[in-house]
């Protein structure tokens, strides 16, 4: 058994969103995203992958192929690899999204940023 703390994950520096790794093993990684208020997440995909994500803390929206749906405290979107995707946080406060990535397309998908 491995436990960790999420708020030792949760860092929120000025003008730029993070990336923490939780949890790397083959074939999946576990993550958390940390964004200020207005923050964006860039329009990306993972092919190969599917990719859930829990709106740990605040809120945001996230859009898929064009199409953007709120995302608020509490509620969990699965994203294939197939699908086009982005995240903006609201703009009321922080805000934390809990990634789990199954199939890691490549290995720089498991690093830290920011």
């Amino acid at each position: 058994m491995e436990k960790k703390a999420i708020k030792d994950y949760q860092e929120f520096p000025e003008g730029r969103f993070t990336k923490r790794l939780l949890f790397n093993e083959e074939g999946h990684i576990v993550f958390l995203l940390n964004f200020g208020p207005g923050q964006q997440l860039p329009t990306h995909k993972h092919p190969g992958a599917d990719v859930y994500i829990l709106q740990l803390e605040g809120n945001g929206a996230v859009t898929v192929d064009g199409a953007e749906t709120a995302l608020n405290n509490g509620e969990v979107v699965r994203i294939t690899g197939d699908e086009e995707f982005s995240y903006t946080s609201g703009g009321a406060g922080n805000s934390t999204l809990y990634v789990t990535l199954i199939t890691i397309p490549a290995p720089n998908y498991a690093e830290n940023i920011g």
